[in-house]
């Protein structure tokens, strides 16, 4: 490549668009339909967006913009972040420049061992159903191997069965529910459909092992045993800003992780911060986000009471940051190769497998997390969005082109950052700036 991949782009928000598009083009070696598909010129076409949805009527689109700065495990990322909101693509470039300084992020993460799930009834005796399948498990696995030859021959495929019971939900004299677990390593899919197929296929045999009937066959959406994990370490003079020390800022980041891991009311908005920076990298890159959503806020929940994804804690001079939690992802499969977006998209991260893949996006998650905790025990959460809404605001109110900084400016100068403000502005420049300060002529 012409120049060398970097995430750290000094001063890449105050280009125009086409300079950063340029600059992309050379790094990356973009073609002209790539660029185009930034550009929105080359937007899903109609008959694909038939294809892939019932009852399409036309396609929707979001702003995509750079994560930027972010170093993992000592490698780059440009991280492309499809989302409404102003301050997220901001939030995650300024935090991860400041855990850059640091050395980066560590994360690592594990196979991609899903679960697919067979519910059994009127099977008798719990035990001795049990003991039934799990004596039957090479069988059962042969079974479900079989419908994935291809899966298995690239190393993949049904690896384990097990068996839950678990108390009837009507009370002790409901029968208690018998569950089949089918461990399944899917490789590079993030495997829906693969699982599906492999729990409705053993169904049978199920019922023909136990004498029972088989009802829900399908995975879950907990996937427990594809976590990833990604952490921190920051020096606490790295830290420092708004005119108060790093020790200060650091102990407002503690006491705030503290607070969400006591209570679920905080927990819950402390995890939606995680899931900001997560939904938008996996909107962008064509992944199943209801599903990582769900399975992240089940693993929040997992000792019994809704937890923080993410602990932030004092370590012998340093901030530390650590997040754990399910990371379903796909690079083949479903809208991946389809959607010409997408494709775009995983071209500017560079991510070669599903586990480098699953390890960005945890870092993220922390980053996102450590720029809102950040604001939020410092100066709070509102003075740090308030440039950034600002810009949203000018717009709204017609500003066009440089203007919308300097009506934002004086929004936030004026402390007032409401869209008749902004009009009140627009409305008392001189004829020819407010011309050009809305796109119109005079």
């Amino acid at each position: 490549m012409s120049e060398t991949v970097t995430s750290r782009l000094s001063g890449f928000h105050k280009l125009p668009m086409e300079e950063r598009l340029a600059q992309l083009a050379r790094m990356l070696r973009l073609s002209q339909g790539e660029l185009d598909q930034l550009r929105g010129s080359e937007a899903l076409q109609p008959v694909l967006a038939n294809q892939m949805i019932e009852n399409a009527v036309g396609t929707f689109s979001l702003p995509l913009g750079l994560g930027l700065n972010l170093q993992v495990n000592g490698r780059d990322y440009l991280v492309p972040m499809a989302v409404e909101e102003p301050s997220v693509v901001a939030a995650v470039s300024f935090a991860a420049k400041i855990v850059r300084e640091a050395g980066g992020f560590t994360a690592e993460a594990d196979d991609s061992m899903m679960i697919g799930q067979v519910q059994v009834t009127r099977y008798g005796d719990p035990t001795e159903a049990t003991n039934k399948i799990l004596a039957h498990k090479e069988q059962l696995l042969a079974l479900a191997n079989s419908f994935h030859p291809a899966m298995v021959a690239r190393g993949g495929g049904a690896r384990d069965i097990e068996v839950r019971v678990l108390p009837a939900p009507e009370g002790p004299r409901g029968e208690p529910l018998l569950i089949v677990h089918v461990l399944i390593d899917t490789q590079e899919a993030m495997g829906a459909n693969l699982i599906n197929t492999v729990a409705e296929g053993v169904a049978p045999l199920v019922e023909q092992i136990t004498g029972g009937k088989v009802y829900l066959r399908i995975l879950s959406n907990l996937a427990d045993r594809r976590l990833a994990r990604a952490m921190c370490r920051i020096p606490l003079a790295l830290l420092a800003d708004f005119e108060m020390p790093g020790e200060v800022i650091a102990e407002g980041i503690a006491q705030a992780s503290r607070f969400a891991e006591a209570d679920p009311y905080r927990a819950a908005t402390h995890n939606k911060g995680v899931m900001n920076g997560i939904d938008s990298v996996a909107i962008a890159t064509g992944q199943d986000w209801r599903a990582i959503e769900a399975g992240a806020h089940a693993f929040a929940c997992r000792g019994g009471q809704y937890r923080p994804l993410s602990t932030w804690y004092l370590e012998e001079g340093h901030l530390v940051g650590r997040i754990e939690l399910p990371m379903a992802l796909g690079l083949v499969g479903g809208p991946i190769k389809i959607h010409p977006g997408v494709q775009t998209a995983l071209k500017l991260l560079r991510a070669s497998s599903v586990r480098e893949l699953s390890m960005v996006f945890a870092a993220v998650g922390l980053a996102q997390n450590f720029a809102a905790l950040r604001a939020l025990g410092s100066i709070g959460i509102q003075q740090g969005h308030m440039a950034l809404h600002a810009r949203c605001v000018a717009v709204t109110a017609g500003a066009r082109g440089d203007w919308v900084e300097k009506i934002a400016d004086l929004l936030v100068k004026a402390g007032h950052v409401k869209v008749e403000k902004a009009r009140e502005i627009l409305a008392s420049l001189p004829a020819e700036d407010a011309a050009a300060a809305t796109g119109t002529n005079v």
